[in-house]
């Protein structure tokens, strides 16, 4: 399980959805996934590596690849794996 996702999920907000900011071409089981975990925001992805986000059911690597660029719209990126260089 990954160790930077949120301990209490809330699942009655993210089920609400437009607090989110994802972007629309992410799947419906990685937006799932996503809230799921308690993520809603771009921004709360930056907490957490691409190796930890495919590690939760539904998200793959079309979500991955889907989600960096919008990240990157930002000037964010996901959280950079332990033992590399930011």
């Amino acid at each position: 399980m990954p160790t930077n996702l949120p301990d209490e999920p809330n699942k009655k907000a993210a089920a609400s959805g437009p607090e989110s900011d994802f972007p629309a071409g992410l799947s419906k089981p990685a937006l799932r996934a996503l809230a799921g975990a308690g993520f809603l925001r771009l921004e709360q992805l930056t907490r957490v590596t691409e190796k930890e986000l495919l590690q939760l059911h539904g998200m793959g690597p079309k979500g991955i690849e889907v989600l960096r660029p919008a990240l990157a719209d930002k000037g964010l990126s996901f959280a950079a794996a332990p033992g590399t260089s930011s």
